[in-house]
């Protein structure tokens, strides 16, 4: 994520990541290291909703994020957090940027 690497931070994606460990002890490991989380809520995959509530608990910040496009079914349990609502990848680039300068910096 360029915005990520644009304020001094790297994203890691389990997915993408070598390991032989289980998933979930590998994204749990990650999130502890981790200053903060992004979480992209589109399309509600499970897993980020699993994410997010973990690094919660560890009052770790997340940045909640949706696209335009979905947001008729963003869920009840994450619409009381301020979501960076984008359209366009250029869009979400800016707003975050913006978003991780406010928050973390």
């Amino acid at each position: 994520m360029r915005a990520l690497e644009d304020t001094g931070y790297s994203a890691i994606r389990i997915d993408q990541k070598e390991h032989n460990n289980k998933i979930d002890d590998e994204i749990i490991a990650e999130i502890k290291k981790s200053k903060f989380l992004v979480a992209d809520f589109t399309g509600h995959r499970g897993g980020v909703y699993f994410e997010a509530g973990f690094a919660m608990g560890l009052k770790k910040p997340v940045i909640w994020t949706y696209r335009k496009d979905h947001l008729d079914s963003l869920h009840f349990d994450t619409r009381q957090y301020s979501h960076i609502i984008w359209e366009t990848e250029d869009e979400l680039y800016e707003k975050l940027l913006n978003r991780i300068q406010a928050t973390i910096e």
